[in-house]
């Protein structure tokens, strides 16, 4: 109880020492002419009264009409590393664009063939970027107006070895082993649709943005090419036969190619996700 009384005793003095305090500012503010006055008018509506005693607007929007700003940045995602640009069309409106690139290499063995493939990321895409609550969430219908996506890839069966064409299995020749390419191309321009948020030039004057993307681009169905050469013989390494020469093994090529096209077709909707650094003027 002396706890609770010492307690409620502080607070009290200390509510009087404030209520002092405050009528004796009071009453100085009060003594000057037109104080009085100043402390009873309303502040105009739509604004704030700043710490000097005056109104202070809004900061008015900026970059709202068509082509009055620029912005730059770089990103990287799913497509490689790229850089991009865009400039305002309107208060929730941008239009945009960049390119991107991205080269990687590795080896693979499919079916008992080996391929040295070399992927190739080269695109140049376009984008309107409709900010529907002008902040910084966006929905930007594009295209990708140049699609040089590809993999190119050697081919090779050393001798001796068995090899799986269209189910049916040879040995390739240790005399003229099997080589060749493969190659993976798709339709070189592309429609897509992206939703993010943040703005490359925002509206509120600052310079820096963090954009972030995720959508995808309707590729079209990839297109598959397998080009093979050399010899095979059966499994016991009897009745060899080049490639040309039979039709029967020429039909497995191309049905083997073709059941490399099922098995990639499902990237006929490629994956779009990028996220950047932009910096506007």
């Amino acid at each position: 109880m002396r706890m609770v009384r010492l307690v409620a005793l502080v607070s009290l003095s200390a509510t009087t020492v404030f209520a002092q305090q405050l009528g004796s500012n009071f009453s100085e503010s009060t003594s000057a002419p037109g104080a009085l006055q100043t402390l009873i008018t309303p502040a105009p509506a739509g604004g704030a009264w700043n710490n000097a005693g005056g109104h202070s607007a809004s900061a008015p929007l900026q970059h709202t009409a068509p082509f009055s700003g620029l912005a730059l940045g770089i990103d990287v995602g799913v497509l490689g590393i790229g850089v991009e640009a865009a400039t305002p069309l309107s208060k929730n409106f941008n239009l945009s664009g960049g390119a991107s690139f991205f080269s990687y290499s590795d080896d693979l063995t499919s079916d008992g063939v080996q391929y040295d493939a070399n992927l190739r990321f080269r695109s140049v895409d376009a984008s309107l970027d409709w900010f529907p609550l002008a902040g910084g969430f966006h929905i930007s219908p594009g295209a990708l107006l140049y699609d040089g996506n590809q993999i190119n890839a050697s081919a090779l069966v050393p001798g001796r070895q068995i090899f799986t064409l269209n189910h049916v299995q040879y040995m390739s020749s240790a005399a003229n082993p099997v080589s060749g390419s493969g190659s993976l191309t798709f339709n070189k321009a592309a429609p897509g649709l992206t939703l993010g948020f943040g703005n490359m030039i925002p509206r509120s004057g600052r310079h820096f943005s963090a954009p972030i993307d995720l959508g995808f681009a309707y590729v079209g169905e990839p297109k598959v090419a397998l080009n093979l050469s050399g010899t095979v013989c059966d499994t016991d390494g009897s009745n060899c036969q080049t490639i040309a020469s039979s039709p029967t093994v020429q039909a497995n090529v191309t049905a083997q190619q073709a059941k490399i096209q099922n098995d990639v077709s499902p990237a006929r909707v490629f994956p779009v996700f990028h996220i950047g650094l932009a910096y506007s003027f």
